[in-house]
C-alpha cells in the first residue's frame, strides 16, 4: 500500500477529507518519531508499539569484494506486535 493509497483508505473510513486524512497520519508519525527519539514509547493497545534499539558498532564484509567494513554505531526504530495482532494474523486453524 502506498502513501496515497493509505491516505485515501483511511479518509473513507473515517469519513474525512484527503487532507485531513493526511495531516492527521503524518501527525501521528510526527509524534511517534519524536517520542521515541527522546528515549520513550508509543504504544497502541490491540496494535503493538513503537520503541528505539541501540545497534553497537560491528565489522561487516562488502559482499561484492569480501573486504571488512566498519559500521558505525546506530539507532533503529522497532516495531513489536500486540499479542491481539498477532492473533489476528495467525488465526489458529480447525481440524
Amino acid at each position: 500500500m502506498t502513501k496515497a493509497e493509505l491516505i485515501d483508505a483511511v479518509a473513507d473510513a473515517a469519513g474525512v477529507s484527503k487532507a485531513d486524512a493526511e495531516r492527521t497520519v503524518q501527525a501521528f508519525f510526527d509524534t511517534v518519531v519524536t517520542e521515541t527519539k527522546a528515549g520513550g514509547k508509543v504504544t497502541w493497545p490491540g496494535i503493538g508499539s513503537f520503541s528505539t534499539t541501540e545497534r553497537s558498532a560491528r565489522v561487516g564484509r562488502n559482499p561484492q569484494t569480501g573486504e571488512e567494513v566498519q559500521i558505525a554505531a546506530s539507532t533503529a526504530m522497532k516495531f513489536t506486535a500486540s499479542s491481539t495482532l498477532k492473533a489476528a494474523l495467525n488465526p489458529k486453524k480447525k481440524k
